[in-house]
């Protein structure tokens, strides 16, 4: 009679968490900056039909990276959560840090229960009335939840663009200033995946690009996508 395989309980954490890891950091990163007039996404994403940035809700985005099809299923799960949450009581009632919570239980249920823990970081985001009011909350494969200040990064090499984008960043910036530290930080990272040195980071062009910002200005609908020629200008004009 052979005897049943056993594995420790840490060692089968430890797995789980080194394969999601794996899995993420083979993406293209997003980072996410706060600035003067709301918050700012972008990747480096050349396709038009999957985007790794979305709206949710009003004011609240969100923006992934990993496996396209599990993160698009908890993106779809979030709107359907929001749609419900502010048909039943009241679209103010539709927060961040409720999706979050939700996301966190859903990541965190998967992981510890399933055979197979989905290969995601998530950003829940909602810009708010002031810049203080804004919340930006970073999910892990996990479930731990962080609440974020400034800037995240995401996949890819984050440790590294993360110290490049400390550097840049400072509170207030306007939209043109933090669109080029954006871009520039998603350019360090060469074809091969691996961060080049300073100063030789690759040109992104804005067909390369995937950006959305939520503005604070607007009255509702706080998400707006940046393409095209309105990208472009805001690029040219920052590099002029």
């Amino acid at each position: 009679m052979s005897m049943p395989f056993y594995v420790s309980p840490e060692q089968l954490m430890k797995d789980r968490a080194d394969f999601a890891r794996k899995g993420i950091a083979r993406g293209r990163s997003v980072v996410v900056l706060a600035y003067e007039g709301g918050i700012l996404f972008a990747t480096e994403n050349p396709s038009r039909a999957l985007h790794k940035i979305s709206e949710i809700y009003d004011r609240i985005a969100f923006a992934a990276v990993g496996k396209y099809n599990e993160f698009e299923n908890l993106r779809v799960a979030g709107v359907r959560y929001a749609d419900l949450r502010g048909y039943s009581y009241d679209r103010a009632d539709v927060t961040a840090r409720g999706l979050a919570n939700a996301y966190a239980q859903t990541l965190g249920t998967v992981f510890t229960t399933e055979s197979k823990p989905l290969e995601v970081e998530l950003v829940v985001a909602e810009v708010g009335a002031t810049p203080a009011d804004d919340q930006v909350y970073r999910l892990s494969y996990d479930g731990s939840v962080a609440d974020e200040r400034g800037y995240v990064v995401m996949g890819g090499q984050a440790d590294q663009l993360g110290a490049r984008l400390a550097s840049g960043w400072r509170e207030g910036m306007p939209l043109r200033e933090v669109l080029t530290l954006a871009t520039r930080t998603l350019g360090a990272v060469g074809g091969d995946g691996q961060v080049l040195a300073e100063g030789a980071e690759r040109a992104l062009e804005p067909a390369q690009l995937e950006v959305a910002v939520l503005d604070r200005s607007r009255p509702r609908r706080a998400f707006r996508r940046l393409q095209g020629a309105a990208l472009g200008e805001l690029l040219g004009a920052s590099e002029g």
